[in-house]
């Protein structure tokens, strides 16, 4: 048995709303963080949904302020997604958080160019390295212009004890079998498909993408613990018509904020849909199209406003 440096579950964001000058709507914020709470504990913000890539330091400092109290209320432990180009913003960041005692962080890599391997190794060198009373969790993503491979993952963490979990949206079966079996000291959080798959071989945890479903993520999460194929794959089918539903209504192409919205405004009618400029985010038309279609096809899909996630 390998002894995982962080523990499995659901991973989920927590999007940010923005009022109609572009200002932090901060009760709403509020009220969204609570409910997410009361379907998981292991709650982020800034990645992409939570535009992590858009904010200001001004707007940064002042979320993450609010988070981690809301967090903290909750008996919970926030976790600081810091995405930019520039590694000592990267670090300021991180250390401005550290100072106001946070100490869980989601790091992706530069993405102007793509880091060749001395650079890979020496961007967790200047973070994990300069940290080492935090944890981190790699964020994953083709947008930096290198995946990261269990392998490189598996040097990384002999080099770096406070690197405990990978962040990985992608459902390629030979990249999800190399994490889990190259870098097995890691939890690696992968998506609703690609933990159909990737539960079969290790201990994993699932990174909501549809989280207007508490229960069936849930499920999902346990059928993969009992390695119930039929269970995977029948709660995959469902999400695979509300993917199908979400890109009939809404187009796709648009970044991932402008989707993760539209859940949080099924919870929260008053949830903005805009993002920070130059992105576009969903209109009320396209939800209204959304909720429509998908309550015709999986009615069950569709919480109460303001009800309980889990």
């Amino acid at each position: 048995m390998i002894n995982k440096r962080y523990p499995a579950g659901i991973m989920s964001t927590c999007c940010v709303p923005w009022d109609e000058h572009g200002r932090f709507a901060e009760p709403i914020f509020r009220r969204g963080v609570k409910r997410a709470l009361t379907g998981t504990q292991h709650l982020y913000v800034f990645g992409t949904a939570g535009e992590g890539y858009a904010v200001t330091d001004g707007q940064f400092d002042a979320i993450v302020a609010v988070f981690a109290e809301e967090m903290r209320n909750g008996r919970a432990e926030p976790m600081i997604g810091v995405i930019e180009l520039s590694l000592g913003t990267i670090v300021e960041r991180i250390q401005r958080c550290r100072d106001a005692g946070v100490n869980r962080f989601q790091v992706s890599l530069p993405s102007w160019g793509a880091l060749s391997d001395r650079e890979l190794f020496g961007f967790f060198d200047q973070v994990c390295g300069r940290f080492p009373d935090c944890q981190f969790m790699h964020y994953n993503l083709p947008r930096t212009k290198r995946i990261v491979t269990g392998k490189e993952y598996a040097r990384l963490a002999d080099s770096h004890p406070n690197l405990v979990a990978t962040k990985n949206c992608g459902d390629s079966l030979s990249h999800l079998r190399s994490l889990l079996e190259d870098a097995p000291q890691l939890q690696h959080f992968v998506s609703e498909s690609g933990y159909v798959y990737a539960s079969l071989f290790g201990e994993c945890g699932i990174l909501a993408s549809f989280v207007m479903n508490w229960p069936k993520l849930w499920a999902l999460f346990e059928a993969g613990k009992r390695h119930d194929v039929d269970a995977l794959v029948a709660i995959q089918r469902e999400i695979s018509i509300v993917t199908q539903t979400l890109f009939e209504t809404v187009p796709d192409g648009r970044i991932d904020g402008s989707y993760d919205k539209l859940f949080e405004k099924l919870y929260d009618p008053e949830f903005p849909l805009q993002l920070l400029p130059p992105y576009v985010g969903s209109s009320d038309d396209e939800f209204q199209a959304f909720v429509r279609l998908l309550a015709e096809r999986l009615p069950d899909w569709i919480p109460a406003a303001g009800g309980p996630n889990r």
